[in-house]
C-alpha cells in the first residue's frame, strides 16, 4: 500500500486545498499519473500517484489538507496497462451535468433525463439546460409529477449563490489589503507616444521571430527600460526591513500575468543581464505554465519591482497597488489614437498612459516622477537602450 502524501511546497505553506481529482476513485494509474490537483494559497500543482496500482480517494474533492496528510492510496495489483484500457463507450444523454448545468437545472427544475446532453460522453452542459428551458412545450419532470413550465418571462429571480475564495484568491486579498495598510501608496502618471516602439516592432518583428524563435512584443521594450530606470533610481527597487532599506544587488521583475484562479506575478531573476529574446522566451514560457498550473514557489519568489499591463484587457488608465515587500509598480495600458502636440502641430500619434505606484515612505516624489520620465524617454526612443543614453 502506497500513501500519497500532501507535500511540503514552501516554508510558510501548511496546507492546501484539493481542487479537482483528475482520476476516478477505483481507477488504475501508473507511476508517473497526475491524480489530484492541489492549490494552495501561493500555487496550483498536480501530485502523481509515485507508483503503479488502484487509486482509492482518502479526501474529497475541494477538502482542505494539511501538509502531510494522506490523500489517497494506491493498492498494488493493477498497472499501467489497466489504466490504458479504453472506457466503455457512453451513450447520449447518459452523461453526468456539468457543476454550470446542475446548478441550472436545479434552478429551472428542469428533469436531466430528458435532455440529450451534447458535451463529451454525453455531459449535460449548460447551453442544453439553456436549450431545454427555452422550449414553448411543457417540460416533463420526474415519473409522477405535474409537468413545469419552461422558465420565461415573469417575476425577476431572487436570491445568490455563495462560492468560497480559492486559497489563490484569499491570498490576493490578503496582499492587497497589506500593501493598503502597511505602506504609503501614492500613483504618478506620464504617457508614452508608442511610434518609436511600434516602428521597430513592425520593422525587425520577423526577422527577430526567425533567429531567435519568439515573437517581439511591447514587454521586452518596457522591461529594458525599468531595468535602465532602476539603475538611475535604485530606491524604486528597494524595500523596507524593519527600519533598515534593503537595495538588491540585481533587478529581479515580477511580470503579472492573468488566470482564471487570480493573478500571478512570476519572476525575471536578474533582468539586468537578459536580452529582449530572453525576456519574451521567459515570459512566454511564464505565460504557458502559469495557464497549465505548473508554476513553482522558485518562479514567484524574490520580485524586486513589478510589471502589470492591464491594457491586454482594454484599460486606458489605472493606479496599479504595490505587490509587497516591493516599493514600486508600473502599470502599463492600452495603446490608444490620440492628438497631440508635436512642434507646435497637433497630430495623431499612438498614445499610451503609464502609472508607477510606489511606497512614499522611501521613494519621494522626485524620484517616482523621474523614473517614469525615464521610462518614457527609452521606450519613446528605444536605439537609447542600446546606446545607453
Amino acid at each position: 500500500m502506497h500513501n500519497i502524501l500532501i507535500p511540503a511546497l514552501g516554508e510558510s505553506i501548511t496546507e492546501g486545498v484539493i481542487s479537482k481529482w483528475l482520476v476516478a476513485d477505483g481507477a488504475a494509474v501508473a507511476e508517473n499519473t497526475p491524480v489530484l490537483e492541489l492549490e494552495t494559497d501561493k500555487i496550483t500543482t498536480e501530485i502523481q500517484a509515485g507508483v503503479a496500482g488502484v487509486l482509492r480517494r482518502k479526501a474529497a474533492e475541494g477538502a482542505t489538507i494539511k501538509v502531510g496528510a494522506v490523500a489517497a492510496v494506491v493498492e498494488p495489483g493493477a498497472g499501467p496497462a489497466a489504466a490504458a484500457a479504453p472506457a466503455a463507450p457512453v451513450a447520449k444523454g447518459a452523461g453526468q451535468p456539468g457543476p454550470a448545468a446542475q446548478k441550472l437545472l436545479a434552478e429551472t427544475g428542469v428533469d436531466a433525463t430528458k435532455i440529450q446532453g451534447s458535451g463529451k460522453d454525453g455531459r449535460i452542459t449548460k447551453g442544453d439546460v439553456l436549450a431545454a428551458t427555452e422550449t414553448k412545450a411543457p417540460i416533463a419532470s420526474s415519473a409522477g409529477q405535474e409537468p413545469r413550465e419552461p422558465v420565461g418571462a415573469g417575476a425577476p429571480r431572487s436570491g445568490s449563490t455563495r462560492k468560497r475564495m480559492t486559497p489563490i484568491r484569499q491570498r490576493i486579498a490578503q496582499r492587497l489589503v497589506q500593501a493598503q495598510r502597511t505602506a504609503a501608496i501614492l500613483t504618478t502618471f506620464n504617457e508614452v507616444d508608442m511610434s518609436a516602439a511600434m516602428a521597430l516592432r513592425k520593422k525587425w518583428k520577423e526577422s527577430f521571430e526567425k533567429t531567435h524563435g519568439t515573437g517581439l512584443g511591447f514587454m521586452s521594450i518596457f522591461a529594458t527600460a525599468v531595468v535602465a530606470a532602476l539603475k538611475k533610481y535604485p530606491l524604486v527597487n528597494s524595500q523596507i526591513d524593519g527600519q533598515d532599506i534593503v537595495t538588491p544587488d540585481g533587478v529581479h521583475l515580477s511580470i503579472a500575468i492573468g488566470t482564471e484562479k487570480g493573478l500571478v506575478v512570476p519572476v525575471l531573476k536578474n533582468a539586468q543581464d537578459m536580452g529582449f529574446a530572453d525576456i519574451e522566451k521567459a515570459i512566454k514560457g511564464y505565460a504557458g505554465k502559469a495557464k497549465d498550473g505548473k508554476l513553482t514557489l522558485e518562479d514567484m519568489n524574490g520580485g524586486t519591482f513589478t510589471i502589470t499591463n492591464g491594457g491586454v484587457y482594454g484599460s486606458l488608465m489605472s493606479t496599479p497597488i504595490l505587490n509587497p515587500p516591493q516599493s514600486g509598480i508600473l502599470g502599463m495600458h492600452t495603446i490608444k489614437d490620440r492628438p497631440i502636440a508635436v512642434d507646435g502641430q497637433v497630430v495623431i500619434r499612438p498614445m499610451m498612459y503609464i502609472a508607477l505606484s510606489y511606497d512614499h515612505r522611501i521613494v519621494d516624489g522626485a524620484e517616482a516622477v523621474g523614473f517614469l520620465v525615464r521610462v518614457k524617454e527609452l521606450v519613446e526612443a528605444p536605439e537609447r537602450l542600446l546606446l545607453d543614453l
